[in-house]
């Protein structure tokens, strides 16, 4: 017998940019980690199956997470006064200094890693640090979670400071070679992806050296796009011979293509930018709660759903202060109306259908067939009770979502699968 897993209660989930679909106390099916329907009675082919009843709580996919910085966690909240770059400086390349020290690696890894488990995201992309054995290790506790993650260990050759830069180009991909093979055929639910912190911390020796090793690899990346304007005129001065700052990426074959790529931000990409993302099929990861914080901008996503371009959301953590991927639908609608009201007008705000869609099925298809209730998809779901958040009135299925991206927290996910199988 296939293993079943059949749970009932008021089912959310998206079909489509702006289709959302939802069941009163209605049946999700899987089989083996796939699913097999969504359905508002049960099919008699499934009547003598054991069924898991969520009572009145909400079923909805698990979220994904384009975009989080693990060694970023310790250090949540703080310097949420300062630019880009005057942030990394200060903040945050001193805390990933320290996860040269195993210990204090360990330590602060599993914190993060409980709070993601704790939480409604199921996948996540992943930046690490510099160093191997640190990532190493943070690869070891996400596989022990449950989750199903892409983790990086980061590259960075210059433009930084001496304690967390990499001596040369060809002591950054040594140690990035020596990674892979360690960890080779080592997890199930965990898998390496390239990290080029952005491209200037990365020299082109650097860049050229890890394009070969995607190829001998077939590995996606993940990487800074357009994040500050003093971030892309850095990259203009720096690589005067780029049209753009994702041009940069691309001249080293690390802007999507044969493999896939993930760039977070993109808030003051232009119109050749944005053309050549829809052309390379890159995954844009916005980020809007980080975006605010460190006064970016806001990114136009609604260009991104209306160009059908691949776009997500990211926590970015520490630049964003919660890994909750709810409040960055919260976070995406509310900047969203920010843009539109101060800046461009032709941008309508997103919806809630929109910002849902972005923190399920959008940045799930990063990891395929991912973040929807259809079948075929891998059976990724969270289980929300809304009960600690009353209401007087009676409200819709959709209604209770919509209040909840604002509302929840850690304690309404009575329930967590991934790929079919129970981690909470």
């Amino acid at each position: 017998m296939q293993e079943l897993l059949i749970l009932r209660g008021n089912i959310c989930y998206s079909t489509g940019k702006k289709q959302l679909e939802t069941a009163d106390r209605g049946y999700l099916v899987s089989r083996q980690g796939t699913i097999e329907g969504v359905y508002s009675s049960l099919p008699a082919e499934y009547e003598d199956a054991e069924i898991t009843d969520c009572g009145n709580c909400l079923i909805i996919p698990g979220l994904t997470d384009l975009h989080v910085h693990a060694p970023q966690y310790a250090f949540r909240g703080l310097g949420m006064d300062l630019e880009l770059l005057d942030w990394l400086n200060t903040h945050t390349f001193p805390e990933e200094a320290k996860y040269r020290d195993l210990e204090y690696a360990r330590k602060a890894y599993e914190m993060f890693v409980r709070d993601l488990k704790n939480g409604a995201t199921t996948r996540a992309v992943v930046f690490g640090t510099i160093h191997e054995e640190a990532t190493e290790l943070l690869m070891d506790l996400l596989e022990e979670s449950g989750l199903i993650t892409m983790v990086g260990k980061v590259n960075m050759d210059r433009n930084s400071p001496d304690e967390l830069r990499e001596k040369s180009a060809g002591e950054s991909l040594q140690s990035t070679r020596q990674w892979l093979e360690k960890i080779r055929d080592k997890y199930e639910r965990t898998r390496p992806i390239l990290t080029p912190r952005f491209i200037p911390s990365c020299t082109d020796e650097l860049m050229s050296g890890l394009k070969e090793i995607q190829r001998e690899y077939g590995l996606p990346v993940q990487s800074h796009l357009s994040e500050n304007q003093g971030e892309v005129e850095w990259v203009r001065e720096l690589c005067p011979w780029s049209d753009f700052y994702g041009d940069a990426y691309d001249h080293f074959g690390l802007f999507g293509g044969e493999y896939p790529a993930v760039m977070a931000h993109c808030v003051h990409s232009g119109e050749e930018e944005i053309r050549r993302m829809k052309q390379r099929g890159v995954y844009i990861a916005h980020c809007p709660q980080s975006n605010t914080n460190l006064s970016s901008g806001v990114a136009p996503v609604r260009t991104y759903l209306e160009r059908d371009m691949n776009v997500g959301l990211g926590s970015d953590v520490a630049g964003g202060f919660a890994t909750s991927i709810l409040r960055a639908m919260a976070d995406a609608i509310q900047t969203s109306k920010l843009r539109w009201r101060l800046s461009d007008s032709s941008l309508k705000p997103l919806s809630f259908e929109e910002a849902f869609y972005l923190g399920t099925k959008g940045g799930g298809s990063f990891f395929g067939k991912v973040g929807s209730f259809e079948p075929g998809y891998e059976m990724d779901a969270v289980v929300l009770d809304d009960s600690q958040c009353p209401y007087p009135q009676e409200l819709t299925v959709k209604e209770r979502m919509e209040r909840l991206i604002y509302l929840a927290d850690d304690s309404q996910i009575a329930g967590k699968y991934v790929a079919g199988k129970k981690i909470k």
